[in-house]
């Protein structure tokens, strides 16, 4: 008997201790508690989605506290859709929630998400609203919630068979990529194409660019500290078939793609460059930056950066390179490769033998360049093969490498070690390797004044 009147009396102390936690106040003196009082989306494309923010809404008071109602102040106006504890703001009802109960002591999360409509400028719009919380006492508290929201131009999966030509001063966002087909011409002009995904371009005919942004079309934060623009891997890169010839990109930066730059096996005659860059930056990539197999190509005033693989990588074929900054800082990885690595030929494994392709390097010429990173050696030179060409020349550079005595294939040189007062990083103005931000102008103590691709 003893033991069910206990277990009565547990029952009944049970019940009392629900029913007061179960108990909602009207006193308009109680109010909720917000982890933010704004919600800072990142920039959106207009018509896109954006990444899914979200708060916290704490009740300290001393009972329950009812939502009679949670709504967005411009209705379904903005492009704000709302998600409170697992109930949706109905936009067909003109975006809100009804009878949400917080209980004392207990919280609810609130997610957000913006999908701007288009506001037919070329500038970025700020985009804002009120979400506004009803409290059963007749209180209101809110949360503002603020976005930008730029309209784009939408490429999708675009092919091109005849000569055309890209000019926006709205974004171009790529999704699938672009393909320029044999003996057609895409030239770009003062555009910013943001590629999505894995989208890249192939060109097996001719590409012009000038005064030209390719990335990836990330706006937002990967962290609250780190933009998905300083993260390496967000698009594709540009890749040259073995028919492409002719290409000229001036005043074009590539950045955070899976790479940079790669140009198939080719011909190679005075008459055929197949790539020339002038004042071009090709930085933080996930690959190599700029790759060549047996191709001539012609490097001016251009910057080669921060990659997982090497900032150059040229297997054969005649390049010509005058005041360029080659720095190697990737962030990611400490097994990243070298500023530049060149070879008259490749081995290739193949089961069960390794197999070596020659690549007869005619001309490897580096003028009034910077070749640096964080290795003690930043300049790796092969020759795979005895019987091939393999011809290359350093004059008036800065070079991160163990100083050999040669004075036919390297003049007026300025062999940078590991051990000098300025060297690696210090050459530059910043390189903010918590942050990831680099500016490769030269720092004013930098002993490699007049050369690279910033030397006025």
């Amino acid at each position: 008997m003893t033991k069910r009147i206990f277990l009565f009396l547990s029952i009944i102390l049970t019940l009392v201790a629900c029913s007061d936690n179960d108990s909602f106040t009207t006193d308009q003196g109680a109010r909720l508690t917000f982890s933010v009082d704004t919600v800072k989306l990142d920039t959106v494309f207009s018509t896109v989605g954006s990444s899914t923010y979200s708060f916290w809404i704490y009740n300290n008071a001393s009972d329950g506290i009812r939502i009679a109602k949670a709504y967005l102040k411009q209705g379904n106006q903005t492009g704000f859709r709302v998600n409170a504890d697992g109930t949706y703001l109905d936009n067909r009802l003109g975006s809100y929630a009804a009878d949400l109960e917080v209980r004392k002591g207990d919280s609810i999360r609130v997610f957000v998400e913006l999908t701007a409509t288009e506001n037919m400028k070329e500038e970025a719009q700020l985009v804002e609203d009120d979400l506004v919380f009803q409290l059963e006492s007749g209180v209101e508290q809110k949360v503002h919630l603020k976005g930008v929201a730029w309209d784009a131009v939408f490429l999708r999966n675009l092919i091109v068979s005849s000569d055309s030509l890209i000019v926006s001063k709205k974004p171009v966002v790529v999704y699938g990529g672009i393909k320029v087909n044999e003996h057609a011409t895409l030239t770009i002009k003062n555009t910013s194409l943001y590629f999505h995904g894995n989208a890249g371009m192939e060109v097996m005919g001719t590409l012009v660019t000038d005064s030209v942004l390719m990335r990836g079309d990330r706006l937002d934060h990967m962290f609250s500290y780190l933009p998905y623009d300083r993260v390496s891997g967000q698009w594709g890169g540009i890749h040259f078939g073995q028919s492409s010839t002719y290409n000229v990109m001036t005043n074009t930066e590539l950045r955070n793609g899976s790479y940079g730059v790669k140009c198939d096996s080719s011909s190679v005659a005075p008459d055929n460059q197949r790539l020339y860059m002038e004042k071009c930056i090709v930085h933080n990539c996930k690959g190599n930056g700029l790759e060549l197999h047996n191709s001539y190509v012609g490097l001016l005033d251009c910057q080669f950066t921060n990659v997982l693989g090497d900032c150059i990588l040229a297997y054969g074929g005649a390049v010509v390179m005058q005041n360029c900054t080659l720095a190697q800082f990737y962030p990611f990885s400490a097994s990243r490769g070298v500023a530049l690595r060149f070879a008259n030929g490749k081995s290739v494994a193949d089961n069960p033998k390794v197999k070596t392709y020659s690549y007869p390097l005619l001309q490897m010429r580096c003028t009034n360049t910077i070749i640096t990173g964080y290795a003690d050696d930043e300049l790796v030179g092969r020759q795979v093969v005895d019987s091939v060409a393999f011809d290359y020349y350093f004059e008036n550079c800065l070079l991160r490498t163990p100083e050999v005595k040669d004075t036919v294939h390297f003049k007026n040189i300025i062999w940078e070690k590991p051990t000098d007062d300025i060297q690696g990083k210090k050459q530059f103005k910043l390189i903010d390797e918590k942050n990831y931000i680099y500016d490769f102008h030269l720092d004013s103590l930098s002993t490699a004044k007049g050369l690279g691709c910033y030397h006025e």
